[in-house]
């Protein structure tokens, strides 16, 4: 076999990549400014960081924090709180708040991220099934795409009182939605329905582009403060934003009915928060650049990967296909041993709470789990799919796209 010079297999990617970078580059800006603007309007301070107590009454960081998400995402009110543990804890509270008994949820862009399945489907655990909520789920078509005609069909045979829209691939070979097509499926959708509400699964979306789904017409859009918009600095968190008829009765399920947003305490620092939030465009800026290089460069070396090498991402997530499970998990153990923490850990395949199959992970964060810092993970399954996401900086994401080759070359 030819000895591969992994430098210049890297060098040659980043001038194939030349026009991306300017593409992603200019995304950023915009964004950062998106961001900024929304700092400088809510006249953010060192009082916004400080702690509050008890039933945290007039805490005016929780509150301000939510403003700025809100002008950010341009909607009218958020709600945005360290107390939810994960993206998949938003949607539950998003569905379970606005939901009711004989409603309907319809996901029309196949399965929801593996996670879900049980607060949707679980028998006698609290599910939407458990309280009588029908759902249905519609398939993306053999490329990927939303099918509007199976939409129409569904819409025509009853009320259907959600339509959920998964932006991110999950754990699926196939593109993350653009903002383009989701903003055709709901113009379609609300053209047909108008009072359907619509709500977008936004994790790994945010800042990948210059609008977000609820720019182009989602009624609710939830994610994740360890992904994106917390740039790697969040410690935890979620947040639900949109229309505020419905963020109304969202935060009823948040705490309870007749508090909704006016308690919630936090006792520590809500600098994490706001310094997250202002660093995310940058950090997703470097995590797609990162993206970029290791699809040219594994492409270059016969791997197959999604989204394709030429295409600008659409979210933080690369797929890379291995033909082998051995292969899969060599891959996973190389982004670890390049992690800055737990370095010297070799992960394997383990039992993963809400996953069907065993699942490796490579995550060596520094806040547990976090998606928007490198890392990647792999469902034990064939086809042998590795997912890697994230990146804080591009110099890491460069050597541990160097570790990772040399260690599958060995």
């Amino acid at each position: 076999m030819t000895k591969i010079n992994i430098n210049e297999l890297i060098r040659i990617a980043e001038i194939e990549s030349a026009d991306l970078f300017k593409q992603i580059e200019e995304i950023a800006l915009y964004n950062q400014k998106k961001v900024l603007d929304s700092f400088r309007k809510h006249k953010v301070s060192p009082m916004h960081f400080s702690p509050s107590t008890g039933y945290g009454y007039d805490d005016i960081g929780r509150d301000t924090l939510s403003k700025v998400f809100s002008s950010i995402f341009m909607t009218e009110s958020s709600i945005v709180s360290p107390m939810i543990t994960s993206g998949t804890q938003a949607i539950s509270i998003a569905l379970f708040g606005l939901l009711r008994p004989y409603n309907s949820l319809l996901c029309i862009t196949g399965n929801p991220y593996d996670t879900l399945e049980k607060v949707i489907k679980g028998n006698n655990i609290g599910s939407l099934k458990d309280y009588l909520i029908n759902y249905n789920q519609i398939e993306l078509d053999s490329t990927g795409k939303i099918q509007i005609d199976l939409i129409d069909k569904c819409l025509s045979e009853r009320f259907i009182d959600i339509i959920l829209i998964t932006r991110s691939e999950g754990y699926s070979w196939r593109e993350a939605l653009s903002i383009n097509e989701i903003e055709k499926a709901i113009i379609h959708i609300k053209t047909k329905s108008p009072n359907t509400i619509i709500m977008v699964d936004n994790c790994y979306g945010e800042f990948v582009d210059k609008l977000e789904p609820s720019e182009v017409g989602a009624d609710i859009i939830v994610g994740s403060l360890i992904k994106n918009p917390g740039g790697g600095i969040a410690p935890t968190g979620g947040y639900i934003s949109g229309k505020e008829i419905l963020i109304k009765k969202i935060a009823s399920r948040l705490t309870c009915p007749g508090l909704g947003l006016e308690v919630g305490s936090y006792f520590s620092s809500y600098m994490p928060f706001y310094q997250g939030l202002f660093l995310a465009p940058s950090h997703v800026s470097n995590a797609l650049k990162g993206s970029v290089i290791s699809a040219k460069c594994f492409n270059h070396l016969g791997y197959e990967v999604n989204p394709a090498a030429d295409t600008l991402p659409k979210d933080l997530i690369r797929a890379i296909k291995f033909s082998k499970k051995d292969l899969l998990i060599k891959f996973i153990q190389s982004i670890q041993y390049s992690s800055p923490i737990d370095s010297y850990v070799t992960p394997y395949p383990w039992d993963m709470p809400g996953y069907k199959e065993q699942v490796i992970m490579a995550a060596g964060t520094f806040v547990q789990g976090s998606s928007i810092e490198l890392s990647s993970d792999a469902p034990i399954k064939e086809p042998f799919i590795a997912y890697l996401q994230g990146g804080l900086t591009y110099e890491h994401y460069k050597i541990a796209l160097y570790e990772s080759i040399k260690y599958l070359l060995s």
